[in-house]
């Protein structure tokens, strides 16, 4: 009886002291930590690259100020803040020996993290609307997506992206946790942290599976609806080469789309139920550090306008600098 009691107390004490996290991230050795940490800062690098880019180009190009570019501009500046909501805390984790995160630090980036992937969510369905649109309704679509109207359905989804998972994540903030304080992930993800809670939490569980369940697969049917139509569209223009273009488009995004979903699927329909430590940190690391690098090739990069709109800016600084190194 004394045995259980002290273990008790040693549990509560821990509890009651708990203010910080450990996050084992990718335990390999120093070489090899020193590897990933040169891998993902040059992903890192890339992705702003490539995402400001496409942000520059809507900026400077007025031809390209229409609102499928505007989205493409809004949604290049959310991959640059999702990716940097886990890479740099990543890269610090590379080199350090302690790797922790405190309580409330890891309840920000765990706010931060799910705010912008919820925001993507969202965004990745106003574009496929709005090529629904574009492609469906063509004599309709200056009339129904004007500018103000996009930027409002911007600014929609950046705002509902950031209201969504609040109760959720209020409902995990308030578990006590307890020793160890070991989060076997390179971020502060919800199922990790269920398990670090003293007590089991079966209705903050089930409520984190709906939220996640009723995002997904709405904006997930709204997509594919969306993308069903527009091919059906396409396969009646009676062009070849404007089927290809439009199928070259849309089957570019579909594959970002899949990437996406399917990770988050994986991970987050059943966030604590099945699905190993290692695979979760696999799977989170695909869509949270992939996705942002491959959509600014995919979506725009390889986009003929957007490739013009960069040379032309390109080269007319290039001009600019040899001239002024010409002045006498």
């Amino acid at each position: 009886y004394s045995l259980q009691t002290n273990e008790y107390s040693n549990i509560n004490n821990c509890s009651s002291s708990v203010s910080k996290f450990i996050l084992l991230g990718f335990s390999y050795t120093w070489e090899i930590q020193i590897f990933l940490f040169s891998v993902f800062s040059g992903t890192y690098i890339l992705t702003l690259t490539g995402n400001l880019c496409i942000i520059c180009a809507v900026m400077w190009d007025h031809q390209l100020q229409t609102p499928m570019y505007i989205l493409l501009a809004n949604f290049s500046f959310l991959e640059i803040w999702f990716i940097t909501s886990t890479v740099p805390n990543m890269l610090a984790n590379f080199l350090s020996e302690t790797n922790t995160i405190s309580v409330s630090g890891c309840f920000l980036q765990f706010y931060f993290f799910f705010s912008l992937g919820t925001t993507e969510t969202f965004f990745l369905s106003a574009m496929a609307f709005d090529r629904y649109l574009a492609i469906c309704r063509p004599l309709h679509y200056p009339t129904v997506m004007t500018v103000q109207r996009c930027i409002r359905t911007g600014a929609g989804c950046w705002v509902c992206g950031f209201l969504y998972f609040l109760l959720p994540i209020y409902l995990i903030s308030q578990l006590p946790f307890c020793c160890p304080n070991t989060i076997d992930h390179f971020l502060c993800d919800p199922g990790p942290l269920i398990k670090l809670a003293c007590v089991p939490a079966p209705a903050t569980e089930i409520i984190c599976a709906i939220y996640n369940s009723v995002l997904i697969f709405t904006t997930l049917v709204f997509i594919i609806s969306s993308y069903t139509l527009v091919i059906r569209a396409v396969l009646k223009v009676p062009s070849t080469e404007g089927r290809h273009k439009a199928f070259s488009t849309c089957g570019s995004h579909l594959a970002v789309v899949s990437l996406f979903y399917g990770s988050i699927m994986v991970v987050y329909v059943s966030p604590t139920a099945g699905n190993p430590a290692g695979i979760q940190k696999y799977v989170t690391l695909s869509y949270s550090v992939l996705t942002p690098l491959f959509n600014p090739l995919i979506y725009s990069l390889r986009n003929k306008e957007m490739k013009v709109a960069l040379r032309k800016k390109l080269s007319s600084h290039i001009f600019k600098s040899r001239k002024t190194d010409h002045t006498p």
